[in-house]
């Protein structure tokens, strides 16, 4: 059984967007009226990634409502641990879970929708989503075993990920396919294909990388 520390892991944020990102939440915190508590916006970001996978199950006319269900996933998901920091009821150990568990319920119902919808094959939204789950957990388990928080690789994080579904969206609206290496594939498939491969190499660089600190943090001294 894994075992979230008692102290609260170091977050590493590196992404293209993180810097400017975090000067806004914390602007958009301070403004939002005092009703409007962390759960809240737990539950927006939430609802709205059901909502995306929905709309993609849907297709057709419900395709434009993705950017605004991404939008609202974006502010809830990225406001509501920022807003609980800026009033100082922050609950670590909840907030981790709950966020944790929701991310995953929301991928897999992105994924669903994708494949349900007929925007992708199964089997390009399933390896998509097992590698996902794969880094998730590695991220997680380096939290426990390190007491870093990696919110982010290769200086992409979550709003980056945002951004190019959405840009994806945009393209699928005028063809759902594209052609390469003389075949017509679904846009979708070549974007999962690639990103199942990035999400691969990404798990396997940090294992290791997590795996050696570890290793040398906990060496016996020799005799």
């Amino acid at each position: 059984m894994m075992v979230h520390p008692t102290c609260q892991p170091v977050r590493l944020h590196t992404s293209v967007l993180a810097a400017a990102e975090k000067r806004l939440l914390v602007r958009l915190a301070a403004a939002l009226p005092r009703w409007i508590n962390s759960d809240h916006l737990t539950t927006a970001a939430a609802l709205a990634m059901l909502g995306v996978g929905a709309c993609f199950w849907i297709g057709g006319a419900a395709l434009p409502f993705v950017i605004v269900l991404l939008a609202v996933n974006w502010f809830g998901d990225s406001l509501d641990g920022t807003l609980a920091r800026v009033r100082r009821r922050e609950r670590p150990r909840y907030g981790y879970y709950v966020d944790h568990v929701l991310d995953a319920v929301g991928f897999a119902a992105l994924m669903g929708g994708l494949a349900l919808g007929g925007h992708a094959s199964p089997l390009a939204a399933l390896g998509f989503l097992c590698t996902y789950f794969l880094l998730l957990v590695e991220v997680a388990l380096a939290a426990q075993a390190r007491g870093t928080f990696r919110l982010a690789f290769w200086r992409v994080g979550p709003t980056e990920l945002r951004i190019l579904l959405a840009a994806a969206v945009l393209q699928v609206m005028r063809s759902e396919t594209v052609t390469m290496l003389g075949r017509t594939w679904l846009l979708f498939d070549v974007g999962l294909t690639a990103g199942t491969a990035a999400l691969t190499l990404t798990f396997l660089v940090s294992a290791v990388r997590n795996g050696a600190a570890l290793y040398r943090e906990e060496t016996f001294p020799r005799g």
